[in-house]
């Protein structure tokens, strides 16, 4: 007798389930919790707990581990940029805070060097603050960010994954240069967790607020962290969706802002696993998966198969090179013919080239069928 396969919940309500060779992307669904963060999940889920005292001992213990003075559990790194901005206009005062998004009276621009402006700097000026491109696409100097520096300015924006790019300031430069002016620093260091000494570097810089993605360390997808300054900290948290709860005028506007005591406490533990982790054994990992799925295409007709280290957490990415006029489908069709049945395969790709991210790849069966598709498309 045939035995029926089982459906799953996402089939059930009408979307095919998706095997993850992209990354931790937000639309896919971001991170998997490890095992050690179901257990952390599940222990928390036995009580409730007064969320505001939740905040502030996570905060304790995540700045404590990171070498902060202060830090705050927020829902992702674009939350933190969002609440450290506003911080940054208002400060601890309560109506100022309710003003927002009404920047009258309030030093309320940001500036970005030109060539690193980025697809998520709007996370800036959601609550009224006005961000202010300086340079040219080709280059900043400190001449040109010292000039764009005036009354209303409240902070400069540093994205961090920028950082090498030529001709620009860079983070240490316009630390010095914005600190001399009474200016704010905002880091948004959200996927810069490896090397660790990478991410625990933020915060020694004397940058005034880091914002970190959770999401890139193991943490909830849903979850970030913003930590440094512990006065602008207080008035992120007090912003916040609890803080909202304790304002006398209840006029803040970080209510939208909410988080579970799960992702919170995740949180706490994602930071404490990624600093003892052995990265050699997480990233060694990802190369037995790499080897899997190239068996079996290595030699396939105009298939040219590199290995290209990506900078950040993660590992090496295997970069499939498709000559269109010696194999046998085109990329095109390969990464269309990847979404094709259920479950459907993710990978990222690029001119002529399948790219595959192991590092999502959580089961040996995820891996078989990732490798077993390819050999059908491409062998």
């Amino acid at each position: 007798m045939e035995t029926a396969q089982k459906v799953s919940i996402f089939e059930r309500i009408g979307v095919k389930p998706v095997i993850n060779a992209k990354g931790f992307n937000t639309v896919v669904g971001g991170n998997t919790p490890s095992a050690r963060m179901r257990e952390a999940i599940a222990e928390v889920e036995r009580y409730y707990v007064d969320m505001q005292q939740l905040l502030a001992a996570s905060g304790r213990a995540i700045a404590t581990m990171m070498g902060a003075p202060a830090a705050y559990v927020t829902p992702g790194a674009a939350a933190a940029l969002s609440l450290g901005t506003a911080a940054c206009m208002t400060g601890s005062d309560i109506e100022k805070m309710a003003q927002l998004p009404d920047t009258t009276g309030l030093k309320d621009t940001v500036l970005i060097q030109r060539p690193m402006v980025y697809q998520y700097d709007r996370a800036v000026s959601v609550h009224g603050a006005k961000l202010v491109e300086v340079g040219s696409p080709d280059g900043c100097s400190a001449d040109d960010l010292t000039a764009a520096i005036d009354d209303r300015t409240v902070a400069i924006l540093f994205p961090a994954h920028l950082d090498e790019l030529p001709n620009i300031v860079s983070l240490d430069a316009v630390i010095q240069l914005a600190h001399s002016r009474g200016v704010r620093v905002i880091v948004d260091a959200a996927a810069q967790v490896y090397p660790v000494e990478r991410f625990l570097s933020f915060p020694k810089t004397g940058a005034d607020l880091i914002a970190y993605s959770c999401k890139y360390f193991g943490g909830a997808n849903s979850s970030g962290i913003l930590c440094g300054d512990a006065e602008l900290i207080s008035a992120a948290s007090m912003q916040g969706f609890i803080g909202f709860e304790h304002q006398t005028n209840r006029k803040g506007l970080g209510r939208g802002y909410k988080i579970d005591r799960q992702e919170v406490v995740c949180a706490v533990v994602a930071v404490e696993d990624w600093l003892s982790m052995d990265h050699d054994r997480r990233l060694g990992e990802s190369e037995r998966r790499i080897a899997t799925v190239s068996r079996g295409i290595e030699n396939a007709s105009g298939v040219t198969l590199r290995l290209i280290k990506q900078r950040g957490a993660g590992p090496r990415l295997l970069h499939i090179v498709i000559d269109p006029a010696l194999a046998k489908r085109s990329a095109e069709d390969v990464f269309a013919a990847l979404q094709e049945g259920t479950p459907m395969i993710y990978v990222n790709r690029g001119p002529n080239t399948i790219i595959v991210n192991p590092e999502p790849l959580r089961t040996e069966s995820d891996v078989e069928f990732v490798a077993t598709r390819l050999r059908q498309l491409l062998a």
